[in-house]
């Protein structure tokens, strides 16, 4: 039994909307993926559901409205990413520019100084701060790696 899911159809149910088998579907993808995911990306893993473009966006628009997920916006590619069960909801991202891979930043120490940058923001300039983005753009270590090989392997042919 999967409680997280569960409670999800209780927060959806409870907002007064359907809970249907397309949400349960598209939610479903949501919690066992641990990869930051496009509406094409749920589309493709839903292919043989007969789901349509239409209706996961629909459902995605309705999950950020319940807090449920959330909505990055990357080079002009918007990703979702579970929101309701993070255990760093403000947390930062890094994007690779030669495999495209999005990490999540999950260092406690970086985590906790921004956490406490929005607070101190909150606090002197009297705003709430409901979400933040962050995102750091270059080359992962596995990239890295691979560019260096690659070197090598130019400096041996």
């Amino acid at each position: 039994m999967n409680y997280n899911l569960d409670y999800l159809k209780k927060v959806i149910s409870k907002s007064g909307h359907k809970v249907t088998t397309q949400k349960i579907l598209i939610l479903e993808v949501m919690l066992n993926n641990s990869h930051h995911l496009s509406a094409k990306d749920i589309h493709d893993k839903l292919k043989q559901k007969n789901i349509g473009l239409a209706t996961i966006y629909r459902s995605l628009n309705l999950f950020i409205e319940l807090n449920i997920i959330k909505k990055i916006d990357i080079d002009n590619i918007t990703y979702y990413e579970m929101k309701i069960f993070s255990k760093n909801p403000f947390h930062i991202h890094f994007k690779c520019s030669k495999c495209g891979s999005i990490i999540d930043i999950n260092n406690k120490d970086i985590n906790i100084d921004y956490i406490g940058i929005i607070r101190k923001i909150e606090l002197e300039e009297k705003f709430e701060i409901e979400d933040s983005d962050i995102m750091f753009k270059g080359i992962c270590d596995k990239c890295k790696e691979d560019i260096k090989w690659q070197d090598q392997q130019n400096l041996e042919g």
